[in-house]
């Protein structure tokens, strides 16, 4: 299984970024793809999570400024992507998006697939 991420940069305080991921190369019927953040000393963290059925889930400090999205779910390929909004200096970290196959889960050790990251930072 591969996962790609694309879209992390540079962006002032208050500015927008796109983070896009596709994974290819395992079927799953029930599964759940996520976003993870993670800063030097901090443990990695759930941000926001998309389950087969489209339910989402968001951590706390990001509710009403991303949002988890499908782009598109065939065979074996998943994109999603994930829209930040009103981007604050916390945001700051690398992100990682993650895939498992069953029910969705905030926490890391829970996901078997990751990306390589894309780092994002807000000034």
């Amino acid at each position: 299984v591969q996962l790609v991420e694309s879209g992390g940069g540079s962006v002032q305080a208050g500015g927008s970024l796109r983070l896009s991921c596709a994974a290819s190369g395992r079927t799953y019927i029930k599964w759940c793809m996520g976003w993870f953040r993670e800063v030097p000393g901090k443990e990695r963290e759930g941000i926001a999570t998309i389950d087969s059925g489209g339910i989402t889930a968001y951590a706390d400090s990001v509710k009403g400024r991303f949002t988890i999205s499908r782009d598109n779910v065939q065979n074996t390929l998943y994109t999603m992507s994930l829209q930040m909004n009103s981007l604050k200096p916390e945001d700051t970290g690398v992100y990682y998006c993650a895939l498992r196959g069953g029910d969705c889960s905030t926490s890391p050790s829970a996901f078997v697939y990751w990306g390589q990251g894309t780092q994002v930072t807000v000034s």
